[in-house]
């Protein structure tokens, strides 16, 4: 079944060549991912000193001694989402204050010197620098050495090119219900990923998974009573964009759907289902998950959703999800997924 409707899609599609060294207060090679719609910088790159804040905060009180630097943001890591406006936004706001360059540290309590990327949320007026993620490690030593008084500088050389909005579209496949076909139970993943690594946990691992449901049924010779939906959301990373756009077609239709799931948290044995619904639909899913005892997965946990079906959460329809250690990184491999999990790669 093909969705048929266009989605929009701005996409960096090529991030060419980039590096990142710390030339003082000694030489280092820092490992470096530019963030998505990040410009680049001029061939022959970026030398300047480099600002180390831990927020927003403390750039703004710092403004002063922004212009004309790389300003590095040293997050203390509290959560993903609280500090994914960093990510967002941080280019931006360093723009603003004069910096030439924006740095950040990887969204993650660690990172093994693997940084890990990201798109960044702009708008058309929005000044645009180089950005980048580095390593915890390296923003930690930074901003020690500054700490310090020692003077810092970086060379930054990017070759990102952004190019115009593209075309893409959701990826759909379902089996019809034999007895309630217009009851619809989704699984879903989404089927872009970001360039580095393979994209095997984020979201390869989901997208196997979803598509298996349908598979096991079908070679099996088994009919669901309800219709069964997989859905691959096109262009997660760049915002979410085929998630929104099958909601905005279909939210008319949100009574027949009976649980919408998502597999976005990784490939790993899974030990609960999260779940987001009223007291009687968690009731119906505590017994469902009975079934599933040989497998160790019984236990019902608050919060089910994903980040492409947010949105059919707040109009009343029950969410479902199983529960990273490599996200939009270059350990983006197969050979990370647990291989425990029969899943279908090739």
């Amino acid at each position: 079944m093909d969705e048929g409707r266009a989605s929009v899609t701005p996409l960096t599609v090529l991030r060419n060549s980039e590096s990142a060294w710390m030339v003082l207060p000694r030489l280092k090679n820092i490992n470096m991912l530019g963030l998505g719609r990040s410009i680049g910088t001029p061939p022959e790159g970026i030398r300047a000193e480099v600002l180390v804040v831990k927020d927003f905060d403390d750039l703004a009180q710092n403004a002063a001694l922004a212009a004309g630097r790389i300003v590095l943001y040293n997050l203390n890591f509290t959560s993903y989402g609280e500090l994914s406006v960093y990510r967002g936004r941080g280019s931006a706001e360093a723009a603003k204050v004069g910096a030439v360059a924006s740095l950040m540290s990887s969204l993650a309590s660690f990172s093994i010197d693997s940084p890990h990327t990201g798109d960044q949320f702009l708008s058309q007026d929005d000044p645009l620098i180089p950005a980048a993620a580095i390593s915890v490690e390296d923003a930690s030593m930074m901003g020690r050495m500054q700490e310090r008084g020692e003077t810092i500088e970086v060379l930054l050389t990017m070759g990102a090119v952004n190019y115009a909005e593209n075309i893409s579209r959701n990826v759909i496949m379902e089996l019809q219900g034999s007895e309630f076909p217009q009851e619809t139970v989704v699984v879903s993943g989404h089927i872009d990923s970001w360039d580095v690594g393979q994209g095997a946990m984020d979201d390869g691992g989901g997208v196997m998974i979803s598509w298996n449901a349908a598979v096991v049924l079908k070679r099996l010779g088994l009919i669901p009573r309800r219709t069964l939906r997989v859905i691959f959301f096109t262009a997660e990373e760049q915002g979410l964009i085929g998630g929104e756009a099958y909601f905005n077609a279909h939210e008319s239709e949100k009574d027949n759907f009976q649980i919408i799931m998502e597999s976005d948290g990784g490939t790993f044995n899974p030990t609960a289902l999260a779940f987001k619904g009223n007291i009687e639909a968690t009731c119906i899913m505590q017994e469902i998950l009975k079934l599933l005892a040989p497998l160790n997965i019984t236990e019902v946990l608050p919060g089910g959703g994903g980040p492409d079906i947010g949105n059919w959460g707040r109009v009343g329809v029950p969410l479902g999800n199983i529960h990273l250690h490599y996200l939009h990184t270059k350990g983006f491999w197969q050979e990370n997924v647990n291989q425990n999990l029969n899943i279908g790669f090739s």
